[in-house]
């Protein structure tokens, strides 16, 4: 891979997630800057709040004001806040104010009041500092300090602008007896709101009209590279030149034949790819479950096949998430441009009718270097070579590639993605996801996760056995390779890649139907 187009690549998924991080913002400010139109605040629902004392008080309004604006800033101009409450006990009229922290603080000085030090929202609960104390405190409204306040019977209303300085909010009962238990909102409204609206959107485009193209322009060169650098993506089976180093997939090893070096001119009249490795072919008189050059009912063009390591390590499959890092601090990245490339191809195909080869080649290279990392650490486990750095195929024991289409379909282009493909979605959120669990606490029902997934549990109870035994058992092998094939397939059908629907069934075992080799011209497919 060239580093120029992989610095590209790394830059624009920067600037693309910075940019969305910005529209993102610019959604929660203009959202909320509609909520206040017509003069209406954002504001919260009611809460509880109740101390067994004379007076609730704030620390300091904590809206941006403390130190804050310049003197002259003309009223109102940051913004204002709303603050409405109401007794709990209907026979007490309520009181409200605002005013500079440091008189606040005269004012109750000796006098038993409750701080609110923090206000958890889920679940509400409130936490109160306790400042102890035996004077009674005087007639809240009659003191002259109050910048601002609300007092009365029923629910009542202070609105204040906001102002430089260090302010506090008191409510007590309006007759300064004890304790104070009263519900309150807290709303504000802003006329910054809208051009931190328009900042933040004009810069989140300007993101990622810079991130998008350099993205683009990236993969296309990574595609193309990925193309060179070996038989390429998108060939169709039986057109794919050996690989040197590539395991023979499949048939029976006769006992005492080295692996790699099977008979296969002798038991299929066909010739053994050159450079065959045998590091990854089945051990001796173990056949696979295929049987080569036998025809099936239907052949899906993404094909995904992974060969088990005979010699694995017991204990490496316990590190090699921690190996894994680098992989998956670059896929992170390779998949944010990935999401990318798959929205500029839908454009492509709806208005062409074609995946753009460069970009096909590029989306291909990341699925299939996943598929490396995830047989390799997480999803089968089923190898301890460490997977290589390159989106091109390679003499890994695990591969995936993807036929490149000829055409594909401007309608189908509108729905597939989400509409068609929820039946296998369905099943790969139950394949892959844990079990969820709902418990009523404090008052509301909590969602949690309940243990692993299906696949996670299975390779699991493989990296156990491997650990005691040494040995991997080849059923729960075949069945990981035969889930994982199933979600590669549903992944390159929603990637846009393919307009065949993706089967209903595991084809298990470690080579995909697609791979199986044909038999010479005029040859048996049948061992002799």
């Amino acid at each position: 891979m060239k580093a120029g187009r992989i610095v590209m690549l790394v830059i624009g998924a920067l600037c693309a997630m910075l940019g969305l991080g910005l529209l993102a913002g610019a959604g929660v400010a203009g959202w909320v800057n509609y909520q206040q139109r017509d003069g209406r605040y954002f504001i919260t629902q009611p809460a509880p709040f109740t101390a067994n004392s004379y007076a609730l008080t704030t620390p300091t309004l904590d809206l941006g004001t403390g130190g804050g604006m310049r003197d002259g800033v003309p009223p109102g101009f940051a913004g204002s806040v709303l603050l409405r409450g109401s007794t709990t006990d209907p026979g007490k009229d309520i009181f409200i104010g605002v005013g500079p922290q440091a008189d606040v603080a005269a004012y109750l000085a000796g006098v038993r009041h409750a701080e609110i030090a923090n206000i958890r929202v889920n679940p509400f609960r409130v936490l109160y500092r306790d400042v102890p104390g035996a004077n009674i405190p005087s007639d809240p409204a009659q003191q002259n300090f109050w910048a601002a306040t609300a007092t009365g019977t029923g629910e009542q209303d202070l609105t204040w602008d906001l102002r430089s300085g260090d302010w506090a909010v008191v409510v007590m009962n309006a007759d300064a007896s004890a304790p104070v238990s009263v519900n309150l909102q807290a709303g504000a409204r802003s006329g910054l709101l809208l051009p931190v609206f328009i900042g933040l959107l004009i810069g989140g485009l300007v993101m990622l009209l810079i991130g998008v193209p350099l993205i683009v322009l990236g993969a296309a060169g990574l595609g193309r590279a990925a193309g060179k650098g070996g038989p390429g993506s998108g060939v169709p089976p039986g057109q794919l030149p050996p690989q040197a180093g590539q395991p023979y997939p499949v048939g029976p090893y006769a006992p005492g034949t080295a692996p790699g070096q099977h008979n296969v001119t002798a038991s299929y009249n066909m010739a053994a790819p050159a450079g065959a490795v045998a590091a990854y072919a089945a051990a001796p008189g173990t056949p696979y479950p295929v049987t080569p050059g036998a025809t099936t009912a239907y052949v899906y063009p993404a094909r995904l096949h992974g060969y088990l390591d005979p010699n694995l390590s017991r204990w490496m499959w316990l590190v090699k998430w921690f190996l894994a890092i680098p992989h998956c601090i670059i896929l992170f990245f390779l998949w944010f441009a990935f999401a990318v490339v798959t929205i500029v191809a839908w454009f492509a195909i709806l208005f062409t009718a074609h995946y753009p080869r460069s970009l096909f080649n590029f989306s291909v290279g990341v699925i299939r270097w996943n598929w490396r990392v995830a047989y390799y650490a997480f999803s089968a486990i089923g190898t301890d070579a460490y997977p290589p750095f390159t989106l091109a195929r390679t003499d890994y024991p695990a591969d995936f590639d993807v036929d490149y289409p000829a055409r594909l379909s401007r309608g189908l282009v509108l729905v597939k993605s989400w509409l068609l493909a929820i039946p296998h979605l369905l099943i790969i959120s139950i394949l892959t996801g844990t079990a969820r669990a709902w418990e009523y606490r404090d008052g509301q029902w909590v969602q949690y996760g309940v243990g692993i997934s299906l696949m996670g549990l299975l390779v699991l109870i493989a990296g156990v056995i491997l650990l005691f035994t040494g040995q991997y058992w080849r059923g729960i092998f075949d069945l990981l390779l035969g889930l994982n094939r199933w979600i590669y397939r549903v992944i390159a059908y929603v990637a846009l890649m393919r307009d065949e629907y993706p089967p209903f069934h595991l084809d298990m075992g470690p080579v995909d139907p697609g791979d199986v080799p044909l038999p010479a011209s005029g040859a048996s497919a049948v061992p002799r």
